[in-house]
């Protein structure tokens, strides 16, 4: 039933979006109880942060390839492959826009996605480093936000498709910046 009830909130979210979202709609979405929703979650906040830390905390650490190019694609793609689907296209989004009228949930959302995700871009970087790839005194904080920014606003703010080799070319700008 958990399943079940995890997928109904997915669907749910990117339906209705967090304001709106309500525990008994994705009972019902899910063709179960509220009950069974109230046994696990007291609240959508909680609820909404226990699935999404769930999502993060199985993606699987990224590999290391042996090259940073290949170690910075590889995260970019799976980025990519997300922004696309068609559920957390518009799940990001609207939890993001929520964020900033709910600091509640912005605080929850930093901790449970942001931080384990440059905490991975961090060690991609790290490798990179200590291998002679970049140099040194690779300022993290820049370099984390030259990694979301360009991929986040193609696809989750101006909605642009991609060309085929958009993610090669993408990584060996960000390279590029990166090294310099």
């Amino acid at each position: 039933m958990t399943a079940a009830i995890s997928v109904a909130f997915f669907e749910e979210l990117a339906s209705a979006g967090y304001a709106k979202l309500s525990l008994e709609a994705v009972a019902k979405r899910a063709g179960a109880g509220k009950a069974a929703i109230y046994r696990r979650w007291s609240s959508k906040m909680d609820m909404t942060l226990a699935l999404i830390s769930n999502v993060v905390a199985n993606t699987p650490e990224p590999l290391d390839s042996g090259t940073v190019r290949a170690d910075l694609l590889a995260f970019l793609t799976e980025a990519a492959e997300a922004l696309r689907h068609p559920l957390p296209s518009k799940i990001i989004p609207d939890l993001l826009a929520e964020s900033g009228r709910n600091p509640e949930l912005e605080q929850a959302l930093l901790a449970a996605v942001r931080d384990p995700r440059r905490a991975r871009a961090t060690h991609i970087l790290q490798r990179a480093i200590e291998r002679g790839e970049l140099p040194a005194d690779l300022d993290l904080d820049l370099a984390h936000d030259l990694l979301a920014g360009p991929l986040y606003w193609r696809l989750a703010v101006a909605h642009t498709p991609t060309a085929p080799d958009y993610l090669e070319r993408l990584t060996d700008k960000l390279l590029a910046a990166l090294a310099a």
